[in-house]
């Protein structure tokens, strides 16, 4: 499946994750602002963002694709919330991401209703 590249400025919460550096961030589906696009990306310029899904399956115990993408979107919220010193959020930075995924869930979960995953860079990294 071919990269779909997005660029856009926002906020971005970096976090650990099995040893993986993730970053999640949001955008939104219309004029709203509502978020309604949750982005969850590796900070590695030779990742794809299949780690996620792998790691979904293999510590969530999640089989199908809408499990694992609630996983992952799970696991994201947490790092949001929580922060320690291992993770934080970079301000109004301007990001590039290369999605690999895209997966409309069925029903609106953690405000969400797309998850997007690949990999992710930005100005300075």
């Amino acid at each position: 499946m071919p990269l779909t590249e997005l660029t856009a400025t926002g906020r971005v919460t970096l976090f650990p994750l099995e040893g993986l550096p993730v970053a999640y961030t949001t955008q939104s589906s219309d004029e709203r602002g509502l978020g309604d696009i949750g982005l969850v990306t590796i900070v590695d310029e030779h990742s794809d963002g299949e780690e996620l899904w792998q790691l979904a399956r293999d510590l969530g115990g999640r089989n199908n694709g809408q499990d694992q993408a609630r996983w992952i979107l799970t696991q994201a919220g947490r790092a949001r919330m929580v922060r320690s010193s291992a993770n934080g959020d970079l301000e109004d930075v301007t990001w590039t991401a290369h999605v690999r995924r895209h997966l409309e869930l069925d029903t609106l979960y953690a405000n969400h209703e797309v998850l997007m995953t690949g990999r992710i860079t930005w100005a300075g990294d």
